[in-house]
């Protein structure tokens, strides 16, 4: 992982994201930073559906879209009204480790076993739903998945600043990925 940039001091956050909405992400999450109110919301948050991740930040503080992933390439629209109307100007993207949208054809017997036993569902319907719907959400390696994400987020959006983060599941703690 020496594509990470851990954060254990302001002094490692990048200097372009210090001082930023994304650099107290990174403060609150990881420094333990003191919080203050917040009326409207500074940046948004992309980042995967998963349970076991958990940020720290202040009320109203971000606008948060979770996704399996963190591939807001469905949730277009909401990032266009959080930039538009919600008038931000940065965006955190949260890839993690062990991420379950990883190498997901390994995954996808258990897939239709869950839906035929807890939804219902026929095998056959499980699986199709399954081969159709599985390449739009892997990703393959998480922090290579949460660089293009961010770099076509950027040719989306010129003028907001995106950055490529990673969360460590084990210590709740967000990285910078370098790229």
């Amino acid at each position: 992982m020496d594509q990470l940039i851990t954060i254990k001091s302001i002094e490692d956050i990048l200097p372009e994201y210090r001082n930023t909405p994304i650099g107290l992400l990174l403060e609150f999450q990881n420094l333990n930073r003191l919080f203050t109110s917040y009326s409207e919301a500074q940046l948004l948050v992309g980042m995967c559906m998963d349970n076991r991740k958990h940020l720290h930040i202040p009320e109203n503080f971000a606008y948060i879209i979770r996704s399996g992933g963190a591939n807001l390439r469905y949730s277009e629209f909401k990032v266009s009204y959080a930039i538009s109307v919600g008038k931000i100007k940065h965006i955190a993207l949260i890839a993690h480790n062990n991420c379950g949208m990883v190498n997901l054809h390994a995954r996808k017997n258990e897939f239709i076993q869950g839906l035929v036993s807890s939804a219902g569902w026929t095998a056959e319907k499980a699986e199709e739903h399954f081969t159709n719907f599985a390449p739009l959400f892997e990703i393959g390696n998480e922090i290579d998945f949460v660089v293009a994400e961010a770099k076509r987020l950027r040719l989306k959006y010129p003028k907001i600043i995106v950055a490529p983060l990673h969360y460590q599941v084990e210590t709740n703690r967000i990285s910078i990925v370098k790229e």
